[in-house]
């Protein structure tokens, strides 16, 4: 939980009662290689910090897997579709590596934000964090080449490629494992 602590420090300070109301909330939560955090169909009812391992969003289109984001150490985890609107959400989130998380529901957070207007504001700049990077990937889906698309993911996540297999990396990019074969070779 200590590392959960220094990441939320980066964000914004929160009061030490804050803190020990959020740490009495949250529920420690370990999931094996190829487990699922949240499926399609599914309300995500849980915000996650992931504290170790690596995980995947993806979804399914016309049988066939597309990952959209990765996650890694000290970072949140949600379907913030399904956590925000209360809704079944169409993503998976599936465990890449052994993890261990910890997770807070919907609504323990909710009551949180009534007693500490620090852990609101706290989660509204994740959010807009999240929000960032979001329209970041858009923008370079968009206008960047699939050549520039990896240099960025190396420049940005060079450890990707010891961690994620290439069909799911490729799959990110939005090319076929061949392009980015061809792409590797000339980097």
């Amino acid at each position: 939980m200590h590392a959960l602590y220094n990441c939320i420090s980066q964000y914004h300070p929160i009061s030490i009662d804050a803190w020990e109301a959020l740490a009495k909330a949250l529920t420690r939560v370990e999931l094996p290689r190829n487990a699922f955090l949240i499926q399609e169909g599914m309300v995500c009812h849980n915000l996650y910090f992931l504290e170790q391992g690596c995980l995947r969003g993806y979804y399914n289109l016309d049988g066939k897997e597309i990952t959209y984001w990765f996650g890694f150490e000290n970072n949140f985890i949600t379907s913030f579709y399904s956590f925000i609107s209360r809704k079944p959400g169409v993503e998976n989130i599936q465990i890449l590596e052994d993890a261990t998380l910890w997770g807070i529901s919907y609504q323990a957070l909710n009551q949180l934000f009534d007693f500490y207007p620090d852990l609101e504001r706290l989660v509204r700049i994740i959010n807009e964090q999240y929000y960032i990077r979001l329209e970041e990937r858009l923008m370079g889906m968009q206008f960047k080449t699939a050549r520039e698309r990896y240099e960025q993911l190396l420049e940005t996540a060079p450890h990707i490629l010891q961690r994620v297999s290439l069909g799911q990396i490729a799959s990110y990019l939005g090319i076929s494992q061949e392009t980015l074969s061809r792409i590797r070779s000339q980097v």
